[in-house]
């Protein structure tokens, strides 16, 4: 049985570019995690689902939410109802389509995210954003929007 590390050179570039991706996807979300739970009490799904209400100036039906995140429909749900009982976001049924309900931050979840969101950036800081120059975001931000457009494939 071999003992010894694989090095990058012994990997395809294709391969150690997806075990890097998955690398920092995770390392990352479990710094993230480990903060806004410890200093929030704020599973980063749940402040997945707070970022994307906050980018929003209008209710967002609970449907496109289960699109946008990451996250599993009935994870949504999971996750509105758990920030719901917080007082964190509010549901009202759609004015556009009755079959549909909106979800919005209340003013204490916006509190919570803009406090949530300082945690996370000083957090991602020393390992990501003070890490990586203006080039380097662009360039992830590009590969991240190739392979969102083939997501489906």
């Amino acid at each position: 049985m071999a003992t010894r590390k694989l090095t990058p050179a012994e990997m395809s570039e294709a391969d150690h570019a997806f075990y890097g991706l998955v690398w920092a996807g995770t390392v990352l979300t479990e710094r993230v995690d480990r903060a806004l739970t410890k200093a929030h009490d704020l599973p980063v799904s749940w402040f997945e689902v707070m970022l994307w209400l906050a980018n929003s100036e209008e209710p967002v039906a609970a449907s496109v939410l289960g699109n946008s995140t990451m996250l599993s429909r009935s994870q949504v749900s999971r996750v509105l109802d758990a920030l719901q009982a917080r007082g964190l976001v509010s549901r009202t049924p759609s004015a556009r389509d009755a079959r549909s309900i909106e979800v919005a931050l209340t003013p204490e979840g916006r509190r919570l995210f803009e406090e949530a969101d300082a945690t996370r950036r000083a957090c991602l800081a020393p390992v990501f954003t003070d890490v990586l120059d203006r080039q380097d975001l662009e360039a992830l931000g590009a590969v991240w929007r190739k392979l969102k457009a083939h997501k489906d494939a």
